[in-house]
């Protein structure tokens, strides 16, 4: 399969900077922020074009673990203490922890891209500073200058406000890095930083489109990957889509296995079958930009959060939309809440509109969501959920065939 990485990499991190605004309090755009900063310098250091799409990569996937640490705070000693659900009350409260344990699993994570050289600890270290007061208590000599780049760019946007940074506050910004050398930054960090970033760069991040900035500096260049690079590719995205509630852990894991299932069932070949897993993997991933006070919200929603609820399927379409090699997956992935007699959203499609692919996976997220056992309710049974989901293609909502079929594959399963 054809990707632009990278591209690919820019389009799905505008929904983890809605993660990390909700629980870091960062700028909007962090991820791109940050991977522009380091490409800057990275480009300065030497590095080569494969090396710099590979590392910008990491900057943008950075924190990809934060939405699991999060999870894993709520379903341990965190809610046992009676501690507010509220994210960043839960960051706040987990301290350096969160540094740490985020830093770690986030370079567990990162295995799992196809990335073409060495990015190893890039992520792990980039917490860490240069007199070893860091979370994993790591020196300058015991990092790496990618993580130590990535330590420097993602410190300027997260504690400088780059938004609203004058020249005099950019000066002030410069000295006050200088001034680190030796104990958060190290030298050569600090000197790349110096040399390519200035005052007018960093308006460019605020008064430009970043994603302009970020193809000029980096041109887009597609390449081959094999289905397991593209299964890992997606499984990882499902991942930081489940653990950003509890309520829907391994949905679109989930989602993503039995859309295989099916697509082997109907007998789509082996690229299509891929595909059709890579749309369930990322079908919800328009989650990630809706507030946990709704998805974690005990009770009935109003209309006005069901309305910011249902937006959850738009926002899948514009993530996707970004990504041009995937129009076919964007479809299937973002039309999952639509009904053949058009009361479904997020677009009111009807049944001329929608595919067989477009149905099937409508079909799959529903039975997937009745099945699944979740912390307020046991799963259903297979004949339940078929039943339920027989009613709704009798009032013309659902496919009917395509019902028979998933309660003869599921059975069989």
């Amino acid at each position: 399969m054809k990707l632009d990485l990278t591209d690919m990499l820019y389009a799905l991190s505008f929904a983890l900077d809605n993660v990390e605004v909700e629980i870091l309090g960062v700028d909007t755009g962090h991820g791109r922020h940050v991977a522009y900063l380091a490409l800057l310098m990275g480009r300065e250091a030497g590095f080569s074009e494969e090396e710099l799409r590979d590392f910008v990569g990491c900057c943008l996937l950075h924190d990809n673990a934060l939405t699991e640490f999060i999870h894993d705070e709520l379903t341990n000693s965190v809610m046992s203490e009676g501690l507010t659900v509220d994210f960043s009350d839960i960051a706040k409260q987990a301290g350096d922890k969160l540094y740490h344990d985020h830093s770690v699993v986030g370079e567990q994570n990162i295995r799992l891209m196809p990335f073409r050289t060495n990015v190893k600890n890039v992520v792990l270290y980039h917490h860490e500073n240069a007199d070893g007061s860091g979370p994993l208590g790591m020196t300058i000599a015991e990092t790496n200058l990618k993580s130590q780049i990535l330590r420097l760019a993602d410190y300027v946007d997260v504690a400088c406000h780059l938004a609203n940074i004058t020249r005099d506050g950019f000066e002030a910004l410069c000295e006050k890095v200088r001034s680190a050398k030796g104990t958060l930054f190290s030298e050569e960090a600090i000197e790349l930083f110096v040399k390519t970033v200035d005052y007018d760069k960093i308006f460019r991040l605020h008064s430009e489109d970043i994603l302009s900035c970020l193809h000029e500096e980096l041109p887009k260049v597609l390449l081959d990957y094999s289905h397991e690079e593209i299964r890992n590719i997606a499984t990882l995205f499902a991942k930081i889509v489940d653990y950003k509630s509890e309520f829907t852990q391994n949905h679109s894991t989930d989602v993503a296995k039995k859309a295989e299932y099916m697509a082997r069932f109907y007998g789509f070949d082996d690229e299509k079958a891929i595909r059709f897993y890579f749309a369930g993997a990322l079908h919800d991933i328009g989650k990630l930009v809706v507030s946990n006070d709704i998805l974690e919200k005990p009770g009935r929603l109003t209309d006005d959060e069901y309305t910011t609820m249902k937006n959850h399927a738009a926002a899948t379409y514009y993530i996707l939309n970004q990504i041009k090699e995937i129009p076919d997956i964007r479809e299937w992935a973002a039309n999952h809440h639509e009904k053949l007699n058009g009361t479904g959203y997020s677009r009111g499609l009807t049944e001329k509109e929608l595919s067989f692919e477009d149905r099937l996976m409508a079909c799959i997220d529903i039975y997937q969501a009745l099945t699944e056992k979740r912390p307020y309710k046991d799963g259903m049974s297979h004949e339940k959920a078929i039943s339920i989901l027989m009613d709704m293609a009798k009032k013309g909502e659902l496919d009917e065939g395509i019902v028979h079929d998933i309660d003869q594959a599921m059975m069989e399963k």
